[in-house]
């Protein structure tokens, strides 16, 4: 199975990756297509040269390495993508080969944590919208971040139940320290997942987005509350 977790940044998806990843049945892939989107944006993202020197630039290259055999000849494969990485000249026809999972958090919550690593967040930087457009194009499974750190074992055991995966109880934990397959980015963005060995507990009251956030915040809860709509229930 080629499983496609689509997510935002700031999202819970490198504890995801883990879960997944401490599968013995499952290899990862950790955004696959970011070098390429660089490539083609020309954004400027922290350790740009490193990321762009890492991957392949070139999204046909992406896709047959996420399309063909499974790293490690494993029976499953979890491909963390985000969502904003899906700009024009990206192919997406392979996704529909994919089972498809989208993870959503509040947009309150994910501004405060992507504004404290990188200032003033767009709308396009955060994903919302992206991830509406690839749901409305594809389906899947949606769960929400805020459900899983509820009850992880519950929430996981749902969302492997949903798209017929069996259970594995060591998706609950892993070692600490980083994944092998970490993106070479991850130094600057990882680092409260590095010195975690399971997922973080409940999460508390909605963070303040301040003033000059509104806009982007505004823009982006419509798309989160038509996904939400969707998700799988506690």
């Amino acid at each position: 199975m080629k499983i496609a977790m689509w997510s935002g940044p700031r999202n819970l998806s490198t504890a995801m990756m883990y879960s997944f990843g401490n599968r013995a049945d499952c290899a990862v892939v950790d955004e696959p297509f970011y070098a390429a989107y660089l490539a083609r944006t020309g954004a400027q993202h922290p350790m740009q040269g490193e990321i762009l020197a890492s991957q392949s630039q070139d999204p046909d290259e992406v896709v047959a390495s996420l399309t063909g055999p499974n790293p490690g000849a494993k029976p499953h494969f979890y491909q963390k993508h985000m969502t904003q990485h899906m700009v024009d000249g990206v192919p997406r026809g392979w996704i529909a080969e994919c089972t498809n999972l989208f993870l959503i958090r509040h947009p309150a919550r994910v501004i405060a944590s992507y504004a404290a690593k990188r200032e003033n967040p767009t709308l396009e930087d955060i994903g919302f919208r992206q991830q509406a457009e690839l749901f409305d194009q594809f389906g899947g499974t949606v769960i929400d971040s805020h459900d899983i750190r509820d009850d992880p074992e519950g929430m996981l055991n749902k969302l492997c139940e949903a798209i017929e995966l069996d259970w594995d109880p060591a998706m609950l934990s892993w070692p600490k320290g980083g994944h092998k397959d970490d993106g070479v980015w991850a130094k600057h963005w990882y680092g409260a997942v590095w010195n975690s060995t399971g997922f973080a507990g409940a999460e508390g009251v909605l963070p303040e987005v301040p003033e000059h956030l509104q806009d982007v915040f505004q823009a982006a809860l419509p798309y989160y509350e038509r996904l939400k709509a969707e998700k799988i229930t506690p």
